[in-house]
């Protein structure tokens, strides 16, 4: 005998499936419940996720940019090219922040769809409610805990564990890196910059801009590598679980009968 929800084998003398805990005679999807196609949102979701982290790559190391040119201006005498650093980094930011938002979206799309399809999962236990899969993220100081659980409930109701995959925690620990390192950098990239000189003459003045470039570049370093982290697991978790949900609800589908073969006539 196997369970219809994962189709591993089970044995009597257990009354739930050992490996996705399905009571057993359960079928895989709660007759009259809907779900929800995670594939194709999934998959968009997980090329925003990564186009996301390129691109904030790219805006970290565009300090790069203002230090080579900060260097020119000082041998050129050119305050010029200081100015025309500055719209270059402005210039890299803009594909990030269209991507970092079309990621966010479809996140959230694809949390509150795969959420939903727990429900019609016999053997189940969500603790939170679906609307949390979207009002999590939007909630101030909600949302740096309830993204996180609702994820962890879908991971563990659809990958059939009964606890939390540590690719869970990673996750959400490089991300609440990154979200608050990220807006501590800005901060103080902000007050760095203030503290310039507008219209630099000297050697020491360009070498104020060459020392703000330098070091925006040093500060970039930790949110970078935790949005890298951040990304990366996010995207396995998403092709997991939208892989093992996709696949419970293929085996709740009925089976389609061939059409008769009817016999041909002999000569």
């Amino acid at each position: 005998m196997r369970c219809q929800a994962c189709g591993d084998a089970t044995s009597p003398e257990h009354h739930e499936c050992q490996r996705c805990y399905t009571p057993h005679g359960q079928p895989a999807i709660t007759p009259g419940l809907p779900t929800y196609s995670v594939r194709g949102i999934g998959l968009a979701a997980r090329i925003a996720v990564g186009a996301t982290a390129v691109l904030y790559l790219v805006v970290a190391l565009g300090p790069l940019v203002g230090l080579v040119m900060s260097r020119q201006a000082r041998a050129d005498n050119d305050p010029d090219l200081l100015i025309g650093a500055v719209v270059i980094e402005a210039l890299l930011a803009l594909p990030m922040v269209a991507a970092y938002l079309t990621a966010a979206v479809l996140v959230i799309i694809w949390t509150w769809r795969a959420r939903k399809n727990t429900d019609a999962f016999p053997g189940a236990l969500p603790t939170l409610g679906a609307g949390w899969a979207i009002a999590g993220w939007l909630v101030p100081f909600a949302n740096l805990v309830v993204p996180a659980r609702v994820v962890a409930g879908v991971a563990r109701d659809s990958l059939w564990r009964r606890f939390t995959p540590d690719l869970v925690s990673v996750w959400w620990s490089a991300w609440l890196v990154f979200s608050i390192g990220e807006r501590v950098v800005s901060r103080l990239d902000s007050r760095a910059y203030d503290r310039l000189p507008e219209t630099p003459s000297t050697d020491g003045g360009y070498q104020a801009y060459t020392d703000y470039y330098l070091g925006s570049l040093l500060r970039n370093a930790v949110p970078a590598v935790a949005c890298v982290i951040a990304a990366v697991a996010l995207i396995v978790l998403i092709q997991r679980i939208s892989a093992a949900q996709e696949a419970r609800i293929a085996r709740a589908l009925p089976a389609w009968p061939t059409a008769p073969v009817w016999p041909t006539a002999r000569a």
